[in-house]
C-alpha cells in the first residue's frame, strides 16, 4: 500500500448541530413573535369590541330600569340599581343624572347630589344609535371607556346614564395573555433547541465519520470502513463509500501486484497515460545485463526438495532486483535461473552503460558477502553485458502482453554469458569503449560466439574505479 502524507482538515469552528439549533431558535422566535403580535393585537381588538358590547348592554339595562325611578325621583332605587354595576369585573362606575345634570345615583355615594361635569382628556367620541362612547383618562390616571345613553319616557328626556369600563383592565388581560405567549414561546424554543441539537448530532456524527474515513482513504488506508446502520441517504452514502474504498483497495492491490510483473517504471508510464503510444515499439540506445547461475541444472538434479531450490533461487533474484533498481535499471524478465536487466529504457536516466557495469560489480560483491548463508547460487552467477540499439515496447496479444526489449545487443549479452564463469563479469567492446577509463579489465581477445557470424572482442571486468 502506498503511504501518503495525511492531510488534516481545518478545525470546525461551529458544529452543524449548533448551527441548526441557532437557525431553529431564530426561526421559532421570529415566527412566535409575529404570531404573538398578531394574536395579541387581535385579542386586544376583540376584547375592546367585547367590552363595548358589554358596556352597551349594561347601559341599556340601566337606562331601561332607571325610567320609573327617575319619574318618581326614587333615589334609593336608582342607587340600588347602580350598586350592582360595581360587582361586574372591569366596571369602574355607574352614574345616573337627571334632566338638570344633577347626579341622583353614583357608585361613589359621596358624589350623589352634586352637579355632573364632563370628562377631561377625552378622545374621539363614537356614536352608535343613541349611545355615545369615548376613551378618557381620569385625574387618578386611570384609563376608561365611558358610555353614555339618554333616559327617555314618551320622547321626553328624563336624564342620562353613564357607565365606565376600565381600559387598564383590558390591558391587564392582554398582559396576562402576553405572558402566557412568552412562556409558550420559551417552551417551544427550548424544545426546539433540544430537538435541533439531537437532530444535528444525529446527522453531523455520520458526516464526521465520513470525513474521518475520507482522510483515511486519502492517507492510503483503503481498508477503512464506515459503520453506519442507517436506512436513509446517509446510510446509502456510507454503503457507497465502503464500496468505493473496497474498489480502491482492489485497484491499489492490482496496481501493486501489476507493478511486480511489469516493473515500476513501466507501471508509471501506464498510469500516467494508459492510452499513450508506449504500447508501440520505440528505438532506443540501451545496455543489457544478463546474469545466469552456472551449474544450475546439476544442482537442481541433485536437490531433493524443489521448494528449497525455489527458495534459494528467489534469494538470488531478490538481491539482484534490489541492486538493479538501485542503479536505475529495469528488470525485464526472469528466465529460469537467469535475470535480464535493461538500462536506458523505458526511462533513460543517463550513463546507462556505466550504470549496468556498476550494477554487475556491486551484485558480484553482494553475492560474495551473502554466501555465508550457504546459498551455492551466490557463488555461481556469471554476468554478461552488451550495449547498442534496441526496440522497446509492448509485445504479445490482446490476452497476454509484456513490455520487453529486442535487438542484437540483447542477443549478444545473452550469448556472451556462456563465456562468463562463476563470479565473473564479461563485457563486449561496445561497453568497454564507452567506460574504459573507469574500469580495470582483462582482455580475453576475439571470441567466436554462437549465433553471431563474426568474432567479438570481449573483456572480463576485474573492478571499477571509484
Amino acid at each position: 500500500m502506498v503511504d501518503r502524507k495525511r492531510k488534516h482538515l481545518p478545525k470546525i469552528r461551529i458544529p452543524i448541530w449548533i448551527q441548526l439549533a441557532c437557525i431553529f431558535t431564530f426561526i421559532t422566535v421570529l415566527i412566535s413573535a409575529m404570531f404573538s403580535i398578531i394574536i395579541i393585537n387581535k385579542q386586544k381588538e376583540e376584547l375592546y369590541k367585547h367590552t363595548v358590547k358589554i358596556g352597551m348592554i349594561t347601559l341599556d339595562y340601566f337606562a331601561s330600569d332607571a325610567r320609573i325611578p327617575l319619574l318618581k325621583n326614587d333615589i334609593l332605587h336608582l342607587n340600588s340599581l347602580i350598586k350592582n354595576a360595581k360587582s361586574v369585573d372591569g366596571i369602574l362606575y355607574g352614574i345616573v343624572v337627571d334632566h338638570e345634570d344633577q347626579i341622583v345615583a353614583h357608585t361613589n355615594l359621596e358624589k350623589i347630589g352634586s352637579t355632573f361635569t364632563e370628562f377631561n382628556k377625552r378622545m374621539g367620541t363614537v356614536r352608535i344609535g343613541d349611545t355615545d362612547y369615548f376613551q378618557y383618562t381620569s385625574p387618578e390616571g386611570q384609563r376608561a371607556l365611558n358610555l353614555k345613553k339618554p333616559v327617555t319616557f314618551k320622547d321626553k328626556k328624563l336624564g342620562e346614564v353613564y357607565v365606565g369600563i376600565s381600559i387598564d383592565f383590558i390591558e391587564d388581560l392582554i398582559r396576562k395573555n402576553r405572558s402566557t405567549m412568552i412562556i409558550i414561546t420559551a417552551s417551544v424554543v427550548l424544545f426546539g433547541l433540544l430537538t435541533s441539537a439531537i437532530l444535528g448530532i444525529h446527522f453531523s456524527r455520520p458526516i464526521s465519520e465520513l470525513v474521518e474515513a475520507t482522510e483515511e482513504i486519502g492517507g492510503g488506508n483503503y481498508l477503512h470502513r464506515v459503520s453506519l446502520e442507517r436506512k436513509d441517504e446517509l446510510g446509502n452514502l456510507a454503503t457507497a463509500f465502503n464500496h468505493m474504498s473496497q474498489d480502491l483497495w482492489r485497484k491499489s492491490l492490482m496496481q501493486e501486484s501489476f507493478g511486480k510483473y511489469v516493473g515500476s517504471d513501466v507501471l508509471d508510464m501506464i498510469m500516467v497515460d494508459p492510452e499513450n503510444m508506449w504500447l508501440k515499439g520505440q528505438r532506443n540506445e540501451s545496455t543489457t545485463l544478463f546474469a545466469d547461475i552456472r551449474g544450475f541444472v546439476a544442482y537442481y538434479s541433485d536437490a531433493k526438495e524443489p521448494e528449497a531450490v525455489v527458495e534459494r533461487l528467489n534469494e538470488f533474484f531478490e538481491i539482484a532486483t534490489q541492486i538493479i533498481i538501485k542503479h536505475g535499471g529495469y528488470v525485464d524478465k526472469f528466465i529460469g535461473d537467469a535475470i535480464l536487466a535493461v538500462f536506458g529504457v523505458p526511462v533513460n536516466k543517463g550513463n546507462h552503460v556505466e550504470r549496468a557495469v556498476r550494477t554487475a560489480v556491486d551484485l558480484q560483491k553482494k553475492l560474495k558477502r551473502g554466501n555465508k548463508n550457504g546459498n551455492k547460487f551466490f557463488t555461481s552467477v556469471g554476468i554478461s553485458i552488451d550495449s547498442g540499439t534496441v526496440v522497446s515496447g509492448n509485445i504479445g496479444s490482446q490476452v497476454k502482453m509484456e513490455y520487453t526489449v529486442i535487438g542484437d545487443s540483447v542477443n549478444t549479452a545473452s550469448r556472451l554469458n556462456g563465456l562468463a564463469g562463476a563470479g565473473e563479469i564479461i563485457i563486449s567492446s561496445n561497453v568497454y569503449e564507452k567506460i574504459k577509463d573507469i574500469i580495470d579489465i582483462k582482455a580475453l581477445g576475439s571470441k567466436k560466439i554462437k549465433g553471431i557470424p563474426y568474432p567479438i572482442e570481449v573483456y572480463k571486468v576485474l573492478d571499477i574505479k571509484d
